[in-house]
């Protein structure tokens, strides 16, 4: 087995994530400043070394090395907020009593789950989300926050992303939720209960009139995916932060 070392700033990890998988990587481990990306055979890594080129990729030959155990180890079970338990699938770790057990696939699209945005919209999600609301989450990446949802009891789940391959990604691991390719203005007005676009600073500034559009009054939109400190304009709700990074819950108004 052989794998790359890719060399990437922090922010940038989750996108080329994503990237290696769609490359065909059989696993990745992630250390502080680079990723660790496995193949199967040498042609398919030298083929991805000349993709990701602008990473400085560092050629590593493992010989019989179980790669796959080691790439697992690196994702141990943790808990997120005060009701859920965030686990791989491979991980059989039972979730400790009174937290709700998520599965994800690590890496297989931007949202894993580890990453602190991720975090904070999990945890908002347990105060926003009420048993047999409707919740929507622009930008779905791997789904996992509409995993929560419905987990906490939410009846309609929709979600929408422009990147094709992550609605791929997320109709298989929940598949009862309606996934599709595209942007918000194929949403109707005062749809959801809850809103959420977890995806940067910019994009939250620029969906601001269409979030609030599709949120019935009295709801919740949550946006995240930006550093503390750059805080998107147009949001008058709680400030969340942890390990440097933001989001904010907003309620919608009743009386709009």
């Amino acid at each position: 087995m052989i794998s790359l070392k890719l060399h990437c700033d922090p922010d940038a990890k989750e996108e080329l994530i994503a990237e290696l998988y769609a490359a065909g990587t059989t696993g990745i481990v992630e250390e502080d400043s680079f990723l660790e990306a496995f193949f199967d055979t040498e042609a398919e890594g030298r083929a991805a070394a000349e993709t990701f080129a602008a990473h400085s990729p560092e050629w590593v030959d493992h010989g019989q090395r179980d790669y796959v155990a080691e790439v697992q180890a690196q994702w141990k079970p943790q808990p997120v907020g005060e009701r859920f338990w965030l686990a791989a699938p491979w991980d059989e770790t039972p979730a400790p009593e009174g937290r709700l057990r998520i599965e994800y696939q690590a890496g297989m699209a931007c949202g894993s789950g580890v990453h602190p945005c991720t975090r904070l919209c999990l945890a908002a999600l347990e105060t926003a989300v009420r048993p047999g609301c409707a919740v929507l989450d622009v930008g779905v990446g791997s789904g996992i926050l509409l995993m929560a949802a419905e987990q906490l009891g939410a009846r309609a789940l929709m979600g929408c992303d422009i990147d094709h391959d992550s609605v791929v990604i997320a109709a298989q691991v929940i598949p009862q939720a309606v996934l599709f390719t595209g942007s918000l203005r194929s949403v109707r007005d005062a749809s959801f209960d809850v809103v959420i676009a977890n995806i940067s600073s910019v994009a939250a500034e620029d969906l601001h009139t269409d979030l609030v559009r599709v949120c019935r009054p009295g709801g919740t939109i949550l946006v995240s995916g930006f550093r503390s400190g750059d805080w998107p304009e147009g949001y008058d709700g709680e400030r969340l932060e942890l390990e440097g990074w933001a989001a904010i819950r907003d309620t919608i108004s009743t009386s709009r």
